[in-house]
C-alpha cells in the first residue's frame, strides 16, 4: 500500500502542466551534461552556473531538465547523480519550452514543458522506492527514437559530404575507446576530446568525437568489442584533415547503451561471432591478417595513389608497389625486431609474461603458448613519396629475409648489419593492405603481405607506364 501511494504521489511527466502546485517527477537519467558558468549579467563579476539533464518515465515520454544556481549549489547537485540513476525532483518549476533559445541546445523531447531547478525552490535526490525503479530502470535500455530509424556506417559513407552538418541517428558497436586528450581553449579554459572508433557489419572502424566530460565518462565506461550504441542525433561533418566524415556527440545528443532492441542484438551477434576466430588487435591497434591468395592482388600503385585512394575510401583494401625499403633497422635491439603473441589470438605478450591478457583471448584459462616472430616497421618510398611505418611481420618477413627468428637471433651484431643491407635501398615488389588509422598523422596504415626483391624487366614495365600517369 504504502508503493502504490508513493507512486501515485508523481506527476507523469506526459501530464506535466505550468499550473501545476507543487509537483513531485520520478523518472530515470538517460542523459547529462556537465556543468558550465556565464557571466551574470545582473551581479557584474559574478558568474551562473548551469547543467542539464533528460528525465525519462515511460516509453513515450522524456523531458529536458536544467539546474541554474550559484557554484556552489549547482556542482554539488551535479555529483550527486549521474546517467543510469533514478531521481525524485521536488517542485520544479515547469515551463513552456522555447524553440528559439534554450531548446536548440538541448536533446529533442516529446514534451511542450522543461524545468528548472534552483537551490531556493526545488529537491532533487535519489529514489528509493523499489517499485518505482523496477519501473524505471528498463526505460534505460529503450532508444528515444524509432529503433530502425538509424544510419548504417555504410550508409554514412555511401551519402558523403552530403550529410555534412546534419544530426542523425547510428546504430552500431564501439571498436576501441581512444585516450581523453587534454586541451586550453584561446580564452583560457580547459577541454577534454575523446576519439571513439566505431563499426557494424559494413564498415570496420569510424570516428565518433565526444567533447562534454559526461559523455566521455559514460563512454570510458563501456567494453569496446561488446558494446552497441544507439546514438540519437548525432552532429555530422566533414573532417578536411583527415579526409572523411566523422560523428560528433553534442548538447543535443543521446546515447542508449546496449539497446534493448533486436536490429541492436543482432550486431552483437554478429560480434560475438567474429570475436570467436577474428582477428584481435595488439595494444598498437594493428590488426593480424592471415594469409591472402596473391593472386587476386593485381592494381600496381605509386605510393602517393595509395594515399589518395586510401582518403577516397575509408574501407580497407590491397595493392602491389614497387618502391625501395628505405628503412629497416634489423640492427636494433632484438626486442624491436622480434616479439612474442600467443598462438590463439594473436595479441602482444610482454616479456616474463605466462599468459595472456587479453580479455577477448579464446584460451584464457587454458594451456598457455605463445609464437615468437618477426615484429618490424618498416618505410617503402619511391619517386611519388614514403609511406612510413608499415607492418612487417612474421610469416612475410622470414619469406623476405630468408631467416627464421631462431637463427636472427643465434646471428652476430655485424651480420645482422648485413642482412640489413642486403635489403635496404633496394627496389622491392610489396603487396600491401592499406586500412584507416586514427593513430598516425597520416590517417592511414599499411601492412606488407608479401616483399620480394624485385626483378628489373618487371620494375621497368611497370614504373614507367606509372610516370606516364
Amino acid at each position: 500500500q504504502a508503493n502504490k501511494m508513493a507512486a501515485h504521489s508523481y506527476i507523469a511527466i506526459s501530464e506535466l502542466h505550468p499550473n501545476l502546485s507543487h509537483p513531485n517527477v520520478a523518472g530515470i537519467i538517460i542523459w547529462k551534461t556537465s556543468v558550465r558558468s556565464f557571466p551574470d549579467r545582473k551581479n557584474v563579476g559574478a558568474e551562473r552556473f548551469t547543467f542539464g539533464f533528460t528525465l525519462r518515465d515511460s516509453l513515450d515520454f522524456f523531458i529536458n531538465v536544467t539546474a541554474w544556481g550559484n557554484d556552489a549549489y549547482v556542482n554539488g547537485l551535479s555529483s550527486t547523480f549521474s546517467i543510469g540513476h533514478c531521481v525524485i525532483i521536488e517542485n520544479p518549476l515547469v515551463s513552456v519550452k522555447d524553440p528559439e533559445k534554450g531548446e536548440k541546445f538541448c536533446p529533442t523531447t516529446p514534451s511542450l514543458y522543461r524545468l528548472l531547478i534552483t537551490e531556493a525552490h526545488s529537491q532533487v535526490y535519489m529514489c528509493s522506492d523499489t517499485t518505482t525503479i523496477n519501473q524505471l530502470v528498463p526505460l534505460i535500455y529503450s532508444p528515444v527514437k524509432e529503433s530502425r530509424d538509424y544510419y548504417s556506417l555504410g550508409d554514412i559513407l555511401a551519402n558523403g559530404q552530403s550529410l555534412d552538418g546534419t544530426m542523425i541517428n547510428i546504430l552500431a558497436a564501439v571498436k576501441s575507446i581512444g585516450e581523453v586528450k587534454y586541451f586550453t581553449t584561446s580564452d583560457s579554459r580547459s577541454g577534454h576530446r575523446l576519439e571513439v572508433k566505431l563499426f557494424d557489419d559494413t564498415v570496420s572502424a569510424f570516428p565518433l568525437l565526444c567533447w562534454d566530460k559526461e559523455a566521455i565518462q559514460l563512454v570510458q565506461k563501456v567494453i569496446p568489442r561488446e558494446t552497441v550504441f544507439f546514438i540519437a542525433d548525432a552532429k555530422m561533418s566533414f573532417d578536411s584533415f583527415r579526409n572523411c566524415m566523422t560523428a560528433t556527440i553534442n548538447s543535443k545528443t543521446i546515447i542508449t547503451v546496449n539497446p534493448d532492441t533486436r536490429e541492436a542484438g543482432l550486431l552483437l551477434q554478429l560480434r560475438q561471432r567474429r570475436v570467436r576466430d577474428e582477428i584481435l588487435e595488439d595494444e598498437t591497434g594493428e590488426e593480424f591478417h592471415a594469409s591472402v591468395f596473391l593472386d587476386s592482388i593485381t592494381d600496381v600503385y605509386t605510393v602517393s595513389q595509395l594515399r589518395q585512394k586510401a582518403q577516397d575510401n575509408l574501407e580497407p583494401f590491397f595493392g602491389i608497389t614497387y618502391s625501395f625499403i628505405s628503412k629497416l633497422d634489423l640492427d636494433s635491439s632484438l626486442s624491436r625486431v622480434l616479439r612474442s603473441r600467443c598462438s590463439r589470438c594473436r595479441f602482444v605478450i610482454a616479456e616474463g609474461l605466462l599468459s595472456c591478457s587479453h580479455e577477448l583471448c579464446p584460451g584464457r584459462g587454458q594451456a598457455f603458448s605463445a609464437i615468437t616472430g618477426f615484429d618490424l616497421l618498416v618505410d617503402l618510398t619511391d619517386h611519388t613519396g614514403t609511406l612510413q611505418s608499415c607492418s612487417l611481420r612474421s610469416p612475410a618477413a622470414e619469406m623476405f629475409l630468408g631467416c627464421t627468428p631462431e637463427e636472427f637471433t643465434s646471428l652476430t651484431d655485424d651480420q645482422r648489419t648485413t642482412m640489413k643491407w642486403k635489403f635496404l635501398l633496394e627496389r622491392c615488389k610489396v603487396y600491401v593492405k592499406i586500412l584507416p588509422s586514427m593513430k598516425t598523422k597520416p590517417g592511414i596504415k599499411g601492412i606488407v603481405v608479401s616483399c620480394s626483391l624485385a626483378e628489373p624487366a618487371e620494375v621497368k614495365q611497370h614504373v614507367c607506364s606509372l610516370q606516364q600517369l
